[in-house]
């Protein structure tokens, strides 16, 4: 699909979502889900989820704009792996095993930086940019190595439309065409290749599925977003697509229908923030939200117990900070999102923890307008069946 058949496509998905704020309705499906409570409890579907999920898939750990120039790196802890990006000399984005071949200290730490090489504080072994062993502190006396068995571990990487995907698995192999299914074509047409990384933030929550299903649906703006979410966006109105096990998720504004009509109906699809926005999941653990001022992209790690997740909050921006004033106003907004984030969803999210955890319910239910969760929950049990000939969920 090109970018005019993506154009018109969304602007298919505003017309629907115009639809929905006239009669006052919304996506449904034809009936409801149960979810086990004790899947957001239970150790051994937790450590499944692990190994099935986050060990297996490409997760998105890093933006181009994180990364723009030879030598720049990242250091960062994902599901407990310690992962290093770098961006090579050559152009070209790597990952790696952030443990050094000689006694498993760190080579780089945690955080961004640029350097020619990496040099491991325990005992001075240094890695090159493509993780080859480059030096050996005081060879002569440490004996024979052959460096070329001795490099990091080198993990599945792929850079695609200004984001960067790795597998935590070494002998994995990454398809994102096959994964994404034409998805990443709408973040190519946003142009976040070159985007400007302002930070990130860290909140910590329940367990990582309690976190992400408040990302997957609007039910709960008027009861528990009314100052925040709920003035700019109605209630209990959404509508789902699915890519592969990625959707996006478009949220009509209360004033779409007045928006709209300030363009020509062959425009709809350009209007994203103006009339309508979406939240994009990339699964199992990314949603991300384009606002015209800044972007907020949420990056879920499950544990390292059940019972909770770390999430990086990344902010960016179409454009660099002039000055200080606007430096200070995008800290002040990415303040804010965190905020919102974290004291409207992820406080309520530890209670709904303590309250599963509790055995009063042996169930939780997804309503048929809660297609999102519902479609979610699918995927992480299709996931963890292991059976490849079992049929696809689909929206």
């Amino acid at each position: 699909m090109g970018y005019q058949e993506r154009v018109e496509k969304l602007g298919e998905v505003a017309e629907i979502m115009r639809g929905y704020v006239e009669t006052k309705s919304t996506h449904q499906t034809d009936k409801t889900l149960e979810v086990p409570a004790s899947s957001y409890v239970d150790p051994v579907q937790f450590n499944r989820e692990l190994e099935l999920i986050f060990n297996k898939l490409p997760l998105m750990l890093a933006f181009t704009c994180e990364l723009p120039d030879p030598g720049d790196y990242k250091a960062m802890d994902a599901v407990g792996k310690p992962v290093l990006i770098v961006r090579g000399k050559d152009g070209q984005v790597r990952a790696f095993l952030n443990v050094c071949s000689h006694r498993g200290a760190p080579v780089a730490e945690q955080g961004h930086g640029n350097c020619p090489r990496f040099i491991c504080k325990y005992h001075a072994w240094s890695f090159g940019q493509d993780g080859r062993l480059i030096g050996i502190a005081e060879g002569r006396s440490f004996g024979d190595v052959d460096k070329s068995e001795r490099g990091l571990k080198q993990l599945p990487c792929e850079e695609r439309s200004g984001m960067i995907f790795v597998s935590l698995d070494p002998e994995a192999k990454i398809d994102l065409d096959g994964y994404f299914r034409g998805y990443l074509g709408d973040f190519e047409d946003l142009g976040i290749k070159d985007w400007h990384y302002l930070g990130s933030r860290t909140i910590h929550g329940a367990n990582w599925k309690i976190a992400y299903d408040g990302y997957l649906e609007g039910y709960h703006f008027q009861s528990l977003h009314p100052e925040t979410i709920f003035p700019r966006t109605p209630s209990n109105t959404m509508h789902y697509e699915g890519f592969g096990p990625s959707m996006r998720i478009g949220f009509p504004q209360h004033e779409i229908a007045s928006l709209l009509n300030e363009v020509p109906r062959e425009e709809w699809g350009k209007r994203e923030n103006f009339g309508y926005d979406f939240v994009r999941i990339l699964f199992p653990n990314v949603s991300v939200f384009v606002a015209p001022e800044i972007t907020q992209v949420a990056q879920l790690f499950p544990g390292p117990t059940p019972d909770q997740n770390r999430t990086v909050l990344n902010y960016l921006t179409r454009e660099a900070p002039k000055n200080d004033e606007e430096r200070e106003k995008a800290e002040g907004m990415m303040n804010f999102f965190r905020d919102v984030t974290y004291e409207e969803d992820y406080v309520i999210g530890l209670e709904i923890q303590k309250g599963l955890a509790s055995g009063a319910h042996e169930n939780i239910i997804f309503g048929k307008n809660e297609r999102g969760n519902q479609f979610f929950h699918e995927w992480v049990n299709w996931y963890l069946a292991e059976d490849p000939d079992a049929p696809e969920p689909v929206m």
